[in-house]
């Protein structure tokens, strides 16, 4: 069965930036990547370079900035009052979750002062252009629940239990 919109891929991958440094390894992990193919689970360049491939295809796949995580943004870079932050051991290079307009997002403290803190919203691979090393594991069509969720089911959730049920 081959890649394509309304399927569950799962995938091995290997995430390297532009110098080749190994960024992320799900195979290290022990933990393959299952998306919903058209769905934007994942970028939309590696949804284009996956498109028509089927299990057992390996591909390499190189995404500049902007059709990655986008090219960094200066202007995402912005002090805020310390009450903000209520941890009071900050110190620069300390990542959070916050949530934001687009879903959470990832905030990179740069600087701490007594009554200021610099941090960096951009993503924290904003302005890379990196390269994946894919591994086409298995190819299915979703099922009804996997396509109202807009993403794949954990193993331990069957299809009933999300799925809307007419009561009488």
């Amino acid at each position: 069965m081959n890649i394509a919109p309304q399927r569950v891929v799962t995938l091995h991958y290997v995430l390297s930036d532009a110098q080749g440094q190994v960024l992320d390894d799900s195979r290290a992990r022990g933990k393959p990547l299952e998306y919903l193919h058209g769905h934007d689970n994942i970028m939309a360049g590696l949804e284009r370079a996956l498109a028509g491939h089927q299990p057992g295809d390996r591909l390499d796949v190189t995404l500049p900035p902007q059709d990655a995580y986008g090219e960094r943004n200066e202007q995402l870079v912005q002090s805020f009052g310390r009450s903000a932050f209520p941890q009071q051991a900050l110190k620069p290079g300390m990542r959070f979750q916050t949530p934001g307009d687009d879903g959470p997002q990832v905030v990179t403290v740069l600087e701490v002062s007594d009554d200021e803190v610099l941090v960096d919203t951009n993503h924290p691979l904003a302005g890379q252009t990196l390269s994946y090393a894919l591994e086409v594991l298995s190819v299915r069509e979703a099922n009804r629940a996997e396509l109202a969720k807009g993403h794949p089911l954990p193993d331990d959730v069957t299809p009933s239990q999300v799925e809307d049920r007419k009561h009488p």
